[in-house]
């Protein structure tokens, strides 16, 4: 096996909204529930992998979303500079995930085959699909891919000894998680694949949902790929920045290392 890698959750934006909006079998007693967007990096042997991009001030004005700092902001308080990341991982491309291209300009991205198959086809054509897609961000995807700066993943692929994508679908057609090898053995950052805990520990899917067959099988998929269930990282519970240790007291509640233990 490799060094094991450092693995940061980065927390830049929040929202409460209703409980109901994020569980598909809606709950009787709904009521306010928040959501943290975060991006993630992954840090050893001799390279920085940034996962998703998150949104930027315009988008989140035009959604309603508070935006505490721009992912480079919050990679900076790491001590990276987004100018210099060469290897950018997007999840998929929903707007929380894919909107600030232009601050990676050296950056490769790795993307699923099916995602921009998905992002820029029929189903784009609704409404329910495309509600979640800025095309803005798409455009921006796309220009890199003409750049022959987006690398395609087919399914399951090695990007470094000791991390690899898998494509597991649901939320979007072409969604992908990430294992790395940590300290504390494989884990998995979920992104979309359970927006909460909740959401895979029910199950009660998110219902922004393209598959929910695929959904669901992705829960398990994830189960097989970490160490545990204590090591799978949903993408948007704000539990996250309270499980885990922060990266320092001046970051509390922004950067918390998911390489180290959760306390619960």
């Amino acid at each position: 096996m490799p060094d094991p890698y450092e693995v940061y959750a980065i927390r830049y934006a929040e929202r409460v909204g209703a409980r109901n909006q994020h569980l598909l079998h809606q709950d009787p007693h709904d009521g306010p529930m928040a959501m943290d967007y975060f991006v993630w990096a992954i840090v050893g042997n001799g390279r920085t992998f940034v996962v998703d991009l998150g949104f930027e001030a315009i988008e989140a004005k035009k959604r309603g979303r508070t935006l505490l700092r721009s992912p480079a902001e919050g990679l900076k308080l790491l001590g990276i500079d987004a100018a210099t990341v060469e290897d950018v991982i997007i999840s998929h491309l929903h707007y929380d995930h894919a909107g600030s291209v232009g601050d990676f300009p050296n950056a490769k991205f790795y993307l699923q085959d099916r995602e921009m198959s998905f992002a820029t086809g029929r189903n784009m054509r609704h409404e329910t699909f495309n509600i979640a897609y800025s095309v803005e961000y798409v455009i921006d995807i796309l220009r890199k891919v003409y750049d022959n700066r987006v690398i395609f993943i087919d399914g399951m692929e090695v990007l470094a000894p000791g991390l690899s994508v898998h494509h597991v679908g649901g939320h979007t057609d072409g969604l992908q998680i990430v294992r790395v090898w940590t300290k504390r053995g494989w884990v998995v950052l979920a992104a979309d694949a359970a927006h909460y805990y909740e959401n895979m520990e029910t199950p009660n899917p998110f219902p922004l949902v393209y598959n929910v067959g695929d959904m669901i099988d992705g829960y398990r998929t994830m189960a097989l790929l970490a160490e545990s269930p204590q090591h799978i990282v949903p993408g948007h519970d704000p539990l996250v920045t309270k499980r885990y240790p922060a990266l320092s007291p001046e970051t509390e509640g922004i950067i918390v290392r998911l390489d180290a233990a959760p306390s619960a």
